[in-house]
């Protein structure tokens, strides 16, 4: 690990060099014209010669160091890396009034790092740009990739791999082995999501699912390195310094002939009578082969939208769950809370199911206050595409906005005791004059985990469904022995998103009889 870490640190201070050199070239010989507009700019803090602002990205906790900054100088900052311009938002009241004014002018990410890249690329739907391709695929989400409809035919695939999940840390449970929470749930999430959407898992057998892990970690380690890529693009692209293409397009090209191969074995298997045809994959191959179809999709489309899948769409459940039963577990008086009303509610005989949660409003909010203290990605990032007017601030167009999910989900103003775990915050008030429509929306302009507006996470719903039932299954069968009294809270980032330094691992023990598989489907 200790060799991972300075190998790491060797290439980013290599990357940070080479940006030095790279932008003191271009500010010489590449001069940006001053605004042509003479308003004023949104306040900036003190900056270091030449490199502007860059060590505050570059602090092993990012969000907090520009945390930090805001609480000091303010909640809309300006700031600068080299010469290149960044909006900084660290308020709820501030991130509101962007996505309320400017929703459509931030829709875009920004250029891709690598267009033609499966990964980090503009052919999937995290970077594209907001356009014709960005809009069709939306809808088709919306309307048959994650619409309610889709999600109930694959419930019982969820329930399956749900009483897996259970079976396995039962298992543990009565050797009395410890079990590390983020590798269980990710078997559980990365299995379903694979059934869900192609059909099929991964097989263990022929080194299949080993070699995805394998790029979907290399992928992660790319993560913080392309957050600053994306950044110094413009002027090194002016310099033709490319950031590291020939590691990216290794990765892009190795899910390439994987998930080719999968697409013509999928093919195959549609004139399969026995097939149903109704999986994600089934869907986008319908979208790329209809003539009349509003945007014509191609297969590095599908693939990219898979490598997200596989990439962002498992992770995010993953590290939520991890926080949650960290959190539970540090608060026994939210763990007794909450299995009063699971066992009310579900009961004893049987294992918690999806459709029980919209009963469990307790679970609901335990869910939401981890999301809200530990965002799986604490940075939003956008891009101005247009030069627009902010609380009387000129922001220029193609300016880079970053808003700090971590600091507007902690805000003093927006939020009682920011830093504490209380869940009962994100339970409607039955006392209040307020109307629960009202409260509700107030509630939901201040929290973002998933980001706000246009380009907020489709995935939602689904992820909150993954969550909701591990942690139900892991009240409602288990008790949990940690070593020592308290589970440790430090945090790191994988990639870009917020996750553990000391990865969450107890010891079960069963407080139930097993439960029997009931599909609920």
């Amino acid at each position: 690990m200790a060799a991972i870490i300075s190998v790491d640190f060797q290439q980013t201070f290599i990357l940070i060099l080479l940006c030095f050199f790279s932008l003191l070239c271009y500010s010489l010989f590449f001069k940006k014209p001053k605004d042509s507009q003479g308003c004023d700019l949104p306040p900036s803090p003190p900056s270091l010669p030449l490199i502007g602002h860059l060590h505050h990205l570059l602090s092993t906790l990012t969000h907090k160091s520009l945390q930090k900054l805001s609480t000091k100088y303010g909640p809309l900052l300006h700031i600068k890396i080299f010469n290149v311009p960044i909006i900084l938002v660290s308020s709820a009241s501030m991130a509101h009034e962007i996505f309320r004014s400017q929703d459509v002018n931030v829709s875009s990410r920004g250029v891709s790092a690598i267009d033609e890249s499966l990964v980090f690329g503009s052919f999937g739907v995290i970077n594209a740009p907001y356009g014709d391709y960005w809009k069709f695929i939306k809808k088709l989400m919306a309307t048959k990739l994650l619409r309610p409809q889709s999600l109930e035919r694959s419930r019982g695939i969820r329930a399956q791999e749900l009483h897996r999940f259970y079976s396995r840390v039962l298992d543990k449970a009565r050797k009395t082995e410890s079990v590390e929470i983020s590798k269980e749930m990710m078997k559980l999430t990365n299995i379903t999501l694979c059934r869900m959407s192609m059909g099929r898992s991964f097989s263990e057998e022929n080194g299949e699912a080993e070699k995805v892990r394998g790029l979907v970690d290399e992928t992660y380690a790319f993560t913080k390195k392309m957050f600053l890529a994306a950044i110094l693009r413009r002027p090194l692209e002016k310099l033709r310094i490319p950031l590291f293409k020939k590691d990216i397009m290794s990765v892009s090209n190795r899910f390439d002939e994987l998930l080719e191969r999968i697409l013509v074995e999928h093919k195959e298997n549609l004139r399969d009578e026995e097939h149903q045809g109704t999986d994600m994959m089934d869907v986008l191959l319908a979208a790329y082969e209809d003539k009349n179809a509003e945007y014509k999709i191609t297969r590095n489309h599908i693939k990219s939208f898979f490598v997200e899948l596989f990439v962002g769409g498992s992770d995010t459940s993953v590290q939520t769950t991890q926080w949650a039963m960290a959190e539970i577990i540090n608060n026994a008086k939210v763990l007794e809370r909450l299995r009063e009303e699971i066992d009310s509610v579900v009961g004893k005989s049987r294992l918690i199911q999806e459709t029980d949660i919209p009963n469990l409003p307790y679970l609901q909010a335990v869910i939401k206050e981890a999301l809200r203290l530990h965002p799986p990605s604490p940075l939003v990032v956008r891009t101005f595409q247009e030069r627009c007017e902010i609380k009387g601030f000129h922001i220029p167009e193609k300016t880079i906005l970053v808003i700090n999910a971590y600091a507007v989900m902690r805000d003093a103003d927006s939020w009682e005791d920011p830093d504490e775990f209380k869940p009962e915050r994100f339970l409607l008030s039955t006392s209040s004059s307020r109307s629960g429509k009202e409260e509700e929306k107030e509630q939901t302009l201040k929290y973002i985990p998933f980001g706000s507006g246009r380009r907020g996470c489709p995935g939602v719903n689904l992820a909150y469904i993954f969550v909701g039932t591990a942690i139900g299954v892991m009240v409602q069968c288990f008790d949990w022995r940690i070593s020592g009294d308290k589970v440790n809270m430090e945090e790191t980032f994988k990639g870009m998103n917020l996750t553990m330094v000391h990865p969450l691992k107890c010891t079960p023990v069963p407080r139930t009889l097993s439960f029997s598989f009931t599909s609920s489907s």
